[in-house]
């Protein structure tokens, strides 16, 4: 059985971890997103969606990301609280 070569250090790539918080539908779309991927007889992990979205936006000039943002629902940032 072949082993997977381990990259090298300065192969790594260098991950983060970070927290957001976005409204249930957009949160529903990539439950949506990862079915239609199911069909194409393709997985995906809500991380791989969210990197793909960033490379198409990464894609648009400026005026069009603009717009982009400008569809969005605006949401309050920052940690919900705690219920009592």
């Amino acid at each position: 059985m072949a082993h997977a070569r381990k990259p090298a250090p300065e192969e790594r790539i260098k991950l983060v971890r970070d927290g957001f918080t976005m409204p249930e539908a957009d949160y529903a779309l990539i439950a949506e997103l990862k079915h239609r991927l199911h069909s194409a007889h393709r997985e995906a992990k809500k991380s791989e969606l969210l990197r793909a979205g960033l490379q198409a936006l990464a894609a648009l000039d400026a005026t069009a990301l603009a717009a982009a943002l400008d569809r969005l629902q605006p949401v309050k940032t920052g940690r919900p609280r705690k219920p009592t």
